[in-house]
């Protein structure tokens, strides 16, 4: 015998609610360009002066054999180079698919933001001209090396090196904070610290192997945790009712 379903009992089934896009407070937008722009001028120093990044990067150049010994080291281009980036992605593409499946917004956007993050630091390395150390003519190439904001001189180089494309992939981890601020702070300050740790990290593994020197990576951070700043200031600012 058939039964029929009443309309009260189609309401108490189970559906998932989408969670929200939230705003947050302006206070967190003043910090964050406070702490940019003190950012963006000790990296403009550090950039410009060249000090540190010669020294860090003295330590992995062989001077004796002009080249660098570790460019070619299948094991840090296996680890490094490609498995951490790979896990990175694989993060942000979890992310994104659970986040679409739980119609959680928040970690959608976080997701999204991971991809950005990366998306902008490629385009700023395609239209640069600072080559990568291994091209440089003090560490056995044939390209000339000019400061930051400098003219770029004849016999720059293929260029394409500034800021740190790798790094950026540990970077874009920082994006996620803005899917746990609301509900679990302190998870979410821990994803700026882990993307931080896992930018630097996969950052000096290209410095040990020559291919970038430490402040391009210090840069690639700041990119990315700038235009996710500024992209979920400007996508809440539209989308969150509150």
């Amino acid at each position: 015998m058939a039964h029929n379903t009443a309309p009260s009992d189609l309401s108490k089934s189970p559906t998932t609610k989408t969670k929200p896009l939230y705003r947050l407070p302006a206070r967190f937008y003043g910090y964050q360009l406070f702490v940019l722009i003190v950012l963006a001028v000790l990296f403009t120093w550090l950039s410009r002066d060249e000090t540190l990044d010669r020294w860090i990067t003295g330590f992995w150049y062989d001077a004796a054999t002009h080249h660098f010994p570790l460019q070619q080291n299948h094991l840090l281009d296996l680890l490094n180079h490609r498995l951490a980036k790979y896990i990175a992605i694989a993060l942000a593409a979890v992310a994104l698919i659970y986040g679409a499946l739980r119609r959680n917004m928040p970690l959608v956007t976080g997701a999204l933001l991971m991809g950005l993050g990366t998306l902008v630091v490629g385009v700023l390395k395609s239209i640069s001209h600072h080559s990568c150390p291994w091209d440089l003519l003090e560490y056995g190439g044939k390209a000339v090396s000019y400061p930051l904001f400098g003219s770029a001189p004849e016999g720059s180089g293929p260029g394409r090196c500034f800021p740190g494309g790798h790094a950026s992939s540990g970077f874009m981890i920082m994006g996620l904070f803005f899917a746990f601020w609301r509900e679990r702070p302190r998870l979410a300050w821990c994803f700026v610290a882990l993307g931080a740790a896992v930018g630097l990290a996969m950052g000096f593994g290209q410095v040990m192997r020559g291919a970038h020197f430490f402040s391009h990576n210090l840069w690639a951070g700041w990119w990315v945790w700038f235009s996710q700043v500024v992209a979920y200031g400007l996508v809440s600012a539209w989308f969150a009712k509150e």
